[in-house]
């Protein structure tokens, strides 16, 4: 077995210890709670803001009104 110089491993293990540290990094930016919770908002709102979905909602809401008004009236 070669022998390798102690230099160029102190380097080898820096160099692998920075992208640790920068994997680390960014696994902990991507489970950062407000984020998700962002990432989530704006990806339900997206949903919401389609004209198919909008149409839909307005229809269950008006059934649920005329339900609600028909139940007053009884």
């Amino acid at each position: 077995m070669a022998e390798r110089d102690p230099e160029v491993i102190k380097a080898e293990i820096a160099a692998a210890r920075d992208r640790l540290a920068l994997t680390v990094d960014s696994l902990a930016e991507r489970a950062n709670p407000h984020k998700v919770a962002e990432d989530a908002k704006a990806t339900a709102l997206e949903f919401l803001n389609q004209p198919k979905v909008k149409a839909a909602l307005a229809g269950v809401g008006a059934l649920v009104l005329i339900s609600f008004v028909r139940s007053l009236r009884r």
